[in-house]
């Protein structure tokens, strides 16, 4: 029997997405491109006069925006489930030419609103015929401050390319270019170490083995520093330039201030995670002794502590698991899983040349797409309830707010999906509560959730913090420098209860998330948020379902943190996080107590 991956054509259609429902054929996609390419360049005819008429040139402008958008997800699909199609990789080129072109043909509409008085711009807000747009409206009027003149405006947009080029640079250097060394590999010959073979290998079950895969990784980095500090320290100066010129107190408020979130939250989050380390310390001391190691080192946080289970299950099954989990939503949410599996919202098994991986694209107008790799076991169950959370979000988003106001914040992005992972968790710990094996992997598998996502990325955004702020006092960004601050910062979290290698210290020169300023931050908060509101489902029932719901439906017409209230978080103080590290602590207590 073949062990070849399918072609597309191969492939049962009934597992296949139906991008059909966005347009009927590719001849009406082509059709569309062709009209927007127009109305973009009547767009650029609008520059100069919007004072004359500002509600025509913002309808028009989202008008655009949102059929380019349309036109880019169609595009997407169609070349993320098969990479191998030259008509598909044509169309995605097309439409990103496109999009460029509308977004440089309506670049004047937020300098010229400024230039209109701010009284004016109030009265515009508060127009009845314009409540649509008034979200754009007042995100103009809160930057007044930090908008500068229309000339440097332009400067900045014409440098914004070139000020790309660390990250840019980066992403050469690291996915393509660096000489990768052979290590020793599981049937006791040897590998050439990659990206993909490292997340393996470091999960091994012989010590050598994910030693030398780590110290392999780490030192191939180690080895280009340098380059890779220069870079990075590329990056940071242009955070801080940007905060400096648009008149910030600091990189990490100008990066934060978009969401509307204060400095408060992200201190909040290092602070309630430092004094959880020792609940991280007896997890810890647990892999420890489940390992039978004397010693615990970084590179045997990742091999699985708990035997894994026989849970295999197919993707129907998959589906009728999450149905079952997520009941206490309602049967509201239900109808709407239920229209995901059975009408072609899903692309479900890998065939050649599809994009690996899962995701959720919402199509406003249409309806949320899913793309998965769905093998039968309980990852891909995991990863269906996840993207489904996503899924969620953009369903009740659109169907309840206009297109100017229907796309919700990264700050929030997260939590819907991570809180349908919980519920999944909760679940299957209720179900198979007679079965100790299956209970303690549950309880791994959440505790590691905790660790990789919260502790880890919160880390990750003390380095960040650190990092900036050297370059705000004028300090080098030299690879001594940082490679020592972020050595001090694993002793910090791990140091309790591991054997803080030295090779460590390399480990962020390999964290592309770095070069996207203070965005790491935001999977520890989302999922802290989202461990709330599975719990309080869990206990309240139905009015904690309401406010969730509502939540889902808010999209971004308010600002992320006031949408979280709506479903029972305050992120604005540390009460969120505290209560997610008590429930870290809690799963401890049971998985100590199983043992």
């Amino acid at each position: 029997m073949s062990n070849e991956l399918k072609t597309r054509s191969e492939m049962d259609p009934n597992y296949q997405w139906k991008l059909e429902d966005i347009y009927a054929t590719p001849k009406a996609f082509e059709d569309e491109l062709a009209a927007v390419g127009g109305l973009a360049q009547e767009i650029a005819q609008g520059k100069g006069h919007v004072a004359e008429d500002p509600r025509k040139y913002i309808r028009m402008y989202y008008a655009v925006m949102e059929r380019i958008e349309k036109l880019f997800s169609y595009a997407m699909m169609a070349h993320d489930s098969d990479g191998s199609n030259g008509t598909y990789t044509a169309w995605l080129g097309r439409v990103q030419t496109a999009a460029v072109s509308a977004e440089a043909a309506g670049s004047y509409l937020t300098p010229e609103l400024l230039g209109m008085a701010e009284a004016d711009l109030k009265a515009l807000r508060d127009d009845p015929e314009m409540q649509d747009y008034t979200v754009f409206i007042d995100e103009v009027l809160r930057n007044r401050a930090h908008t500068l003149p229309a000339e440097q405006e332009q400067l900045l947009a014409m440098a914004s390319d070139s000020l790309s080029t660390p990250s840019n640079a980066f992403n050469t250097l690291s996915d393509v270019e660096l000489p990768m060394p052979m290590v020793p590999d599981e049937e006791g010959g040897e590998t050439r170490l990659s990206h993909g073979k490292y997340q393996s290998l470091i999960r091994s079950r012989k010590p050598e083995v994910r030693s030398a895969a780590f110290k392999g990784m780490m030192n191939t980095y180690g080895d280009f520093g340098g380059t890779i500090a220069a870079l990075y320290g590329g990056s940071v100066k242009r955070h801080v330039f940007n905060a400096q010129v648009r008149h910030y107190n600091s990189a990490l408020e100008s990066s934060l201030d978009p969401d509307q979130v204060p400095v408060s939250v992200y201190e909040n989050l290092l602070k309630e995670v430092d004094e959880a380390i020792p609940t991280l310390n007896r997890y810890l001391e647990i892999r420890k002794r489940l390992m039978g190691l004397d010693e615990l080192h970084l590179y045997d946080l990742y091999v699985p502590m708990i035997g894994s289970v026989d849970f295999s299950l197919t993707y129907e099954e998959a589906c009728q698991l999450v149905l079952e989990a997520l009941k206490p939503m309602g049967e509201e949410y239900l109808s709407v899983l239920r229209r995901a599996f059975s009408e072609g919202w899903i692309d479900v098994y890998e065939n050649k040349a599809k994009r690996s991986g899962a995701y959720s694209n919402g199509v406003y107008g249409v309806h949320p797409y899913i793309l998965l790799n769905f093998e039968n076991n309980l990852d891909s169950a995991s990863t269906l309830a996840h993207e489904l959370g996503h899924t969620m979000h953009s369903y009740f988003s659109d169907k309840t707010q206009p297109y100017p106001k229907a796309g919700y914040s990264l700050f929030v992005a997260e939590v819907a999906s991570t809180c349908n992972e919980v519920l999944m968790n909760r679940y299957l710990q209720q179900k198979y509560k007679d079965n100790p094996d299956m209970v303690k992997y549950l309880l791994n598998d959440l505790l590691e959730s905790f660790r990789t996502t919260v502790v880890r990325q919160t880390m990750f955004a003390a380095f960040e913090k650190k990092s900036h702020e050297m370059a705000e006092k004028g300090e080098p960004l030299t690879k001594e420098a940082l490679s020592e601050a972020y050595l001090e910062l694993n002793k910090h979290y791990y140091g309790g209860a591991c054997h803080v290698d030295e090779e460590i210290a390399w480990e962020w020169m390999r964290i592309p998330h770095f070069y996207r300023d203070f965005y790491v931050y935001k999977y520890a908060t989302s999922f802290s948020a989202a461990v709330t509101i599975a719990d309080r489902i869990l206990k309240e029932g139905e009015p904690a379902v309401k406010d969730h719901l509502k939540f889902l439906s808010l999209g971004g017409s308010v600002p992320p943190i006031e949408a979280l209230k709506v479903d029972g978080v305050d992120m604005s103080g540390p009460a969120a996080v505290h209560r997610a590290m008590q429930v870290f602590a809690e799963t401890v207590d049971q998985l100590e107590k199983l043992l």
